[in-house]
């Protein structure tokens, strides 16, 4: 998948780019990177015996299909990986999108919709708590995401990028990043997700990563997600 073209690309990508390059996050990204694996190890341990109950839970709910999912999603320069989830949708969604895109409720190339008839009865309950994203920690330890990182996109989304769009991309998808802790993220004008993640990029350090982790768990108690 074709990435960005530092020569080609507008003058305002070009300045934002060079912004973000200029800065060395090597070490940054070594320690971070250790913490990854260490934290995620810790989780996998702590929640596996609700991940058990939960794959049960998702088979009896609905037996059409086994209780985890994986998806093609898009990560740092564009490198196409799968992302792992407990499924919450019907064995068909994705054959259904085609006839709900007129119903979406987000704009630019996201889609979501708040009564998303795709969705399971225990799937429902499990995107509300964000329990469905727990298999991201395999995604973690395998080193296609990070615990802190912009969403990693779907390749259909990434069609519609601009260049300044694909900054998104210079760096390792995340569990979390500043979007899922803000409130009421779904209302939130695509736009201005693109910015919170440069912005992101841009300004990453070791302390606004732990914010953004101490924040995660308040959001997934309050149950803002959908």
């Amino acid at each position: 998948m074709p990435y960005i073209d530092q020569n080609k690309v507008d003058d305002r990508t070009r300045q934002k780019l060079e912004a973000i390059i200029e800065k060395s996050y090597s070490s940054y990204w070594r320690k971070k990177r250790l913490f990854d694996i260490f934290f995620a190890s810790l989780i996998l341990l702590f929640f596996l015996p609700l991940m058990i109950v939960i794959a049960i839970v998702i088979v009896i709910d609905d037996p059409s299909a086994g209780p985890f999912y994986k998806q093609i999603r898009v990560g740092r320069h564009g490198e196409e990986f799968y992302r792992y989830k407990f499924r919450t949708m019907r064995a068909n969604a994705d054959k259904m999108l085609d006839e709900l895109a007129k119903l979406n409720e987000m704009d630019g190339p996201v889609f979501k919709i708040k009564e998303d008839p795709r969705i399971t009865r225990v799937g429902k309950y499990l995107r509300k708590l964000s329990l469905d994203e727990l298999m991201q920690f395999f995604n973690v330890l395998k080193g296609d995401m990070t615990l802190v990182g912009p969403r990693p996109p779907l390749p259909r989304e990434v069609e519609h990028y601009t260049d300044y769009h694909k900054l998104r991309l210079l760096v390792t998808p995340g569990i979390t990043c500043t979007w899922q802790i803000h409130e009421n993220r779904n209302d939130v004008p695509f736009e201005e997700w693109v910015e919170m993640d440069i912005e992101y990029i841009q300004t990453r350090t070791y302390l606004n990563d732990l914010k953004i982790m101490l924040k995660t768990p308040i959001v997934m108690i309050t149950a803002t997600g959908r």
